[in-house]
């Protein structure tokens, strides 16, 4: 095998291939999912960085010649000057008064966390927005920015955790399925027809009411349906290509079926998956987006899109809460099934770039 010339585009170190180049050429020209991809990254990026953007901690404080953290690390009142041995209440007006007399705080953009309490509104919350609240507040006085960041984050963070571990446990089942055919297909086909008919809402509103939801338990639970969807692309693709002359003749020179399926097949049928994987991500959000607004997703007063809307169904007088929610979750959903259609457009041959 011939070395990679200086010019030719690697990636880790291997050289791109000219299908590769080609696939990522037709992606670039759909224009409307390559320029949504970088918007939806730098929204992702940001909200990475959450507790730097909205906080109710300074993420520096330089006090009597001593750097603090706030953010990584919890002090007592007693370290600024306090009386007490709780954590420090940066926000506390004595608190302030001691480190501004000797030294400073370098605060946030935002100076309140998803869980801040605004006990000094000017009105009943909610209150509208303003210079102080840029979204207003929602019915508990707590910051609307704030916990459109932090619920942003956790809905994607969310939607990549249960997409990714739901293609790998769908592509296995539909590997599995289609190399072997038969019984095995016949068995695993039933089963899944089966398992598909339970209704999954109804099963997690019975289970929220023995157990309290949380981040791992709602995952765990939409997992044991999400991962189906991805098992009929792979189970096609398998089962038209298990007959394939370069199969045979795997299976003639003594190659194990494992390293058939994984090292010859699947390479093919992960196209599909990857074609797939985008909607999937936003079927995912959508989910924890709704159980958040029926009141079965996560625990009270986490930062949730759906809790957002459900606010604002519950309190018309303040638009600003579902108009907020509205807009976040149709720009974040619209942005992911345009990448999705550009993905799929790059996968697919019959494509060429403009």
């Amino acid at each position: 095998m011939s070395e990679p010339t200086p010019t030719t585009p690697t990636v880790l170190g291997r050289p791109v291939t000219p299908l590769t180049r080609r696939r990522f050429d037709i992606f670039k020209s759909n224009k409307r999912g390559y320029w949504s991809l970088w918007i939806f990254a730098i929204l992702l990026v940001l909200s990475l960085f959450a507790e730097f953007i909205a906080n109710d901690k300074p993420f520096l404080v330089y006090y009597e010649s001593e750097i603090y953290t706030p953010i990584f690390k919890a002090y007592p009142e007693t370290t600024f000057g306090g009386e007490f041995q709780t954590e420090t209440d940066y926000r506390e007006p004595f608190i302030q008064e001691k480190i501004n007399a000797n030294g400073w705080m370098l605060w946030p953009l935002i100076r309140y966390s998803y869980r801040t309490v605004a006990w000094d509104l000017s009105a009943p919350a909610p209150t509208p927005p303003d210079a102080e609240h840029w979204l207003g507040t929602d019915d508990q006085g707590r910051d609307v920015t704030a916990r459109l960041i932090y619920g942003f984050r956790i809905s994607i963070l969310f939607g990549f955790t249960l997409t990714i571990i739901s293609a790998v446990i769908g592509v296995l089942a539909g590997a599995i399925q289609g190399y072997y055919g038969g019984w095995v297909d016949l068995l695993f086909q039933r089963f899944i027809e089966v398992w598909s008919s339970l209704p999954t809402l109804f099963i997690l509103i019975i289970l929220a009411s023995l157990v309290e939801p949380n981040f791992w338990w709602l995952l765990g639970v939409l997992l044991l349906f999400s991962w189906m969807g991805f098992v009929g692309v792979v189970r096609a693709e398998f089962l038209r290509a298990r007959n394939f002359d370069y199969v045979r003749a795997a299976r003639a020179l003594g190659l194990g079926d494992s390293k058939i399926m994984f090292r010859h097949v699947l390479p093919n049928a992960l196209v599909a998956t990857m074609t797939f994987m985008p909607f999937t991500l936003a079927g995912s959000v959508t989910a924890l987006t709704s159980l958040d607004f029926l009141g079965v997703g996560l625990p009270p007063g986490s930062a949730s899109l759906g809790e957002l809307l459900a606010q604002g169904k519950a309190n018309v007088h303040a638009p600003w809460l579902g108009l907020t929610g509205f807009f976040v979750i149709a720009t974040m959903l619209s942005l992911l099934i345009f990448v999705g259609e550009a993905v799929r457009d790059a996968f697919d041959p019959r494509k060429s770039a403009a």
